[in-house]
């Protein structure tokens, strides 16, 4: 019997050191196709966000810088004074130059021939409108025979008319020249400025608040007077006796709008007085009233802490302050007001009836063709054009649910509605409904990510239904409402189209909430970020000037989103870790 074989001891496996495709293997079977395609899209989607990004605010946070003013005399004998915005190169037309004088019009074609046919030039803000017919002029610089920065050239921003460029020459009290030069009439203007603002708050803090309250005294009286008519008739005895004291009423407030226009003319007079004379590059000279006076810098004196003072004066008025000058100029607080309240609003609408929805479908609805169909029609609902919200909110909301309310509640202010047209109230409530399939959804997956055993382990316990739903299932799924909650805040706070047609409006000083009883007002219109945006961008008769504004209001929504956003985020992650223990 022959001996059985002994095994051979196998050599030990060679190292791996890559993965390596068989002969027969084509590139694509790896898939490392698919995976350089795929890393390429996630590099340019975030290129392009940072890009986005980095931009708006580069050109957001250089708007209130102040630069210096520049003083060019062109070769056609004018000059003009302002700040440049931009400088760009073009291809001057033939025809630019025969509008130049004969002596410079050879210079000037050898100096393009030189550069190659190019030239340089300038955008620059010459204000001075009223003067002018113009806000910007573009300076070539074949045009300009001399150039320079005067000392004491000021820029000037005002009420009204936009920003006024010149050389304070003299400073005129009651129409006489009490102080002349640029440097005696600057002191002045220094010391007399601020009690002309004083005065001129003062002036209109009669004309909205004092005389607001006398007119809404006398027009709650006109309104009691109509319902008395409508209750009990033209000829009754109750409608004659209110006609009385409305007439009483009536007599009273006109005596009170005389006083309130005398003190109003007192003060106007007053800030009449004081005026800083300017001469303008051309020579031109112009007397404006200190009170007009928003905020007046000689640019070119302006050290480095001087422009910092100048910067946050301007970033402080544009945070704090109303529009002014078509929303091209002044501040944004209605704006943000009314951002954040109608996104607050619309949280507090949208998330307990998206959580409730969401519930019913994933908890009690039984699995059928209904309940498949309210899905589908909630993700279809996703996507519907934001637009077609904004005409179901007008028609339903504005006309249906508010015109009946105007009928019930408000039949004495007829035919002006109160209810009955675009408001905050109607306005959070379209965006509700537009963001609302956002919370369903991410709250049914939240509701499905809490583990089957937690519900069966709470039922053995002798819980019910909606205890085990309210005391295991809601908690531990509220991190993922968080977030239904988050997506939906950042799609509604930047919505435009729908606002445009229930509420929005490009000017609204009165803000929804306010010290006048009832202190909030629903009823109210209100102004957008995201309309202001779209107003400066594409309606302002002024486009040049709005344009820094249209990044800076940009930065400012985005900042306000990413606001609202991490403190969601942050209660959502305390949430997170109080349940972390118990989910799987």
């Amino acid at each position: 019997m022959t001996a059985p074989a002994r095994a051979q001891p196998s050599s030990p496996p060679a190292r791996r050191r890559g993965r390596r495709r068989s002969p027969g293997q084509s590139l694509r079977a790896g898939g490392e196709p698919y995976v350089w395609i795929t890393g390429t899209g996630l590099v340019l989607c975030v290129l392009m966000t940072v890009g986005l990004l980095t931009l708006v605010v580069i050109q957001g946070v250089s708007t209130f810088w102040p630069g210096d003013v520049v003083r060019v005399e062109l070769a056609d004998g004018s000059a003009w004074m302002g700040e440049v915005t931009r400088t760009e190169t073009y291809r001057p037309e033939p025809g630019v130059f025969e509008a130049l004088p004969e002596a410079a019009r050879a210079a000037a074609k050898a100096r393009v021939a030189a550069a190659g046919g190019a030239s340089e030039r300038r955008l620059v803000r010459i204000g001075n409108f009223e003067l002018t017919q113009e806000h910007f002029r573009w300076v070539s610089d074949f045009e300009v025979a001399r150039e320079g920065r005067p000392e004491w050239a000021c820029v000037v921003e005002r009420l009204t008319w936009g920003r006024f460029y010149g050389t304070p020459v003299a400073f005129v009290r009651d129409g006489a020249v009490v102080a002349e030069g640029p440097a005696e009439a600057w002191r002045l203007f220094e010391a007399e400025h601020e009690a002309s603002r004083e005065r001129w708050r003062a002036r209109r803090a009669l004309e909205t608040h004092d005389t607001g309250v006398v007119n809404r005294r006398l027009e709650a009286a006109r309104l009691d007077l109509r319902e008395v008519e409508l209750r009990d008739g033209a000829d009754s005895a109750a409608h004659a006796a209110a006609r009385e004291r409305y007439a009483a009423l009536e007599a009273e407030s006109q005596a009170e709008f005389a006083a309130l226009r005398e003190r109003i003319d007192a003060l106007n007079a007053e800030n009449a007085r004081h005026r800083l004379r300017f001469e303008t590059a051309d020579g031109q000279t112009k007397d404006l009233e200190l009170a007009e006076i928003v905020r007046a810098y000689p640019a070119n004196r302006l050290g480095f802490f001087d422009r910092v003072g100048v910067y946050l004066s301007r970033t402080g008025e544009f945070l704090t302050e109303d529009p002014r000058e078509a929303n091209s100029e002044g501040g944004v607080f209605p704006a943000i007001f009314g951002t954040l309240v109608m996104t607050l609003l619309m949280t507090l609408v949208v998330v307990p009836f998206g959580v409730l929805a969401a519930l019913f479908l994933r908890e009690y609805a039984r699995a059928g063709w209904v309940t498949s169909t309210v899905r589908v029609a909630v993700n279809n609902l996703a996507g519907v054009p934001s637009i077609v919200f904004g005409v179901f909110g007008l028609g339903f909301f504005c006309y249906v649910v508010g015109g009946h309310i105007d009928q019930t509640f408000f039949a004495a202010k007829l035919p002006s509605p109160t209810y009955g047209t675009g408001g905050i109230l109607w306005a959070s409530l379209t965006l509700a409904l537009l963001t609302l399939p956002v919370v369903i959804v991410a709250t049914e997956e939240a509701l499905a990510a809490v583990p089957r055993s937690m519900r069966e382990g709470s039922l053995a316990c002798g819980a019910t239904k909606w205890q085990t739903i309210r005391r295991i299932v809601l908690p531990r799924a509220m991190p993922g409402v968080m977030t239904g909650a988050i997506l939906a805040m950042a799609r509604g706070a930047g919505e435009v189209a729908p606002l445009m047609l229930v509420g929005a409006v490009k000017l609204a000083p009165e803000l929804p909430v306010d010290g006048v009883f009832p202190y909030v007002h629903p009823e109210r219109s209100f102004m957008h970020l995201g309309f202001h945006i779209y107003d400066l961008g594409f309606q302002s008769q002024n486009s040049e000037a709005a344009k820094p504004m249209v990044f800076t209001t940009t930065l400012l929504l985005i900042s306000i989103i990413v606001l609202l956003n991490l403190s969601a985020i942050v209660l959502r992650n305390r949430l997170r870790r109080r349940f972390e223990g118990a989910q799987l």
